[in-house]
């Protein structure tokens, strides 16, 4: 059974238990939160998008 996961929610998730655990404060998260929205309006994203199938694909299939 193959379980796909949305990028955004992992990213959400890890974001949360940095927070929780305070290795970022809200402020930094905050940064990189609005960093990464902003970074999905630009050129980059395509790019961004290829570089994150390229290591996902990478992953072995169990």
């Amino acid at each position: 059974m193959a379980l796909t996961i949305s990028l955004v929610i992992l990213f959400g998730i890890a974001l949360v238990v940095l927070l929780k655990f305070k290795v970022v404060g809200f402020g930094s998260a905050f940064i990189a939160m609005m960093f990464g929205f902003y970074l999905a309006s630009t050129g980059a994203a395509d790019t961004v998008n290829d570089l994150m199938g390229a290591v996902i694909d990478a992953l072995p299939d169990k």
